[in-house]
């Protein structure tokens, strides 16, 4: 009975995720980073701050982990700990890059993410470390915005230089949450992401 009730519970999250995600607007005046290599970018990412969305609300520990895919999409598993019912939430997604490869192979930051159906919802990456792919900031409408790091914690001048420009692009920055990070809960070790 208690596996059928976090079954349920998983199901309803992703459904939430999904219409939470497919209501937010593309943002189309923001510029997303160009050049992104795909297999760069795979791998761990945590969640260092965010703005306040229902789907992760009361979560820590959060981690997004990107795998490629045979058929070129990426999958997306995001992962975090509800400290209140002591149990770690799950959901699985797909996601991929809206325009073609440019003439070097790499991606413009416009992905778009399904975690339930065809219903897909923006994904744009608006900041990101390069060459090493340490940090990013993404956004997937004015509402929405993650800043992510390869480590649980990231260095204060550099969450100040993101904070700074989130404001500058007109995000509620004084609203963001920042996400407890315990490495005693998560083990990681240095990702694909970085350049020999």
């Amino acid at each position: 009975m208690q596996n059928l009730a976090k079954n349920l519970s998983g199901k309803l999250l992703l459904i939430v995720m999904c219409f939470s995600l497919f209501a937010c607007d593309e943002q189309e005046d923001i510029k997303v980073v160009d050049n992104i290599d795909a297999n760069q970018y795979l791998g761990t990412w945590y969640e260092i701050a965010r703005l306040d969305h229902r789907f992760e609300r009361g979560l820590q520990n959060v981690t997004a982990n990107y795998v490629k895919k045979q058929d070129g999409t990426i999958k997306v598993i995001n992962r975090g700990f509800n400290a209140k019912d002591n149990e770690w939430n799950e959901a699985e997604g797909k996601a991929r890059f809206i325009d073609e490869a440019n003439n070097d192979g790499t991606f413009r930051g416009k992905l778009e993410v399904s975690f339930f159906g065809p219903f897909y919802a923006p994904y744009n990456i608006i900041e990101l470390d390069k060459p090493y792919y340490n940090y990013a900031m993404v956004t997937s409408g004015k509402d929405y915005l993650w800043i992510l790091s390869r480590t649980p914690q990231l260095a204060y001048p550099i969450k100040q230089h993101l904070i700074a420009k989130a404001k500058e692009l007109g995000f509620a920055t004084d609203e963001l949450i920042y996400v407890p990070q315990t490495t005693e809960i998560i083990h990681y070790k240095a990702g694909p992401h970085v350049v020999p």
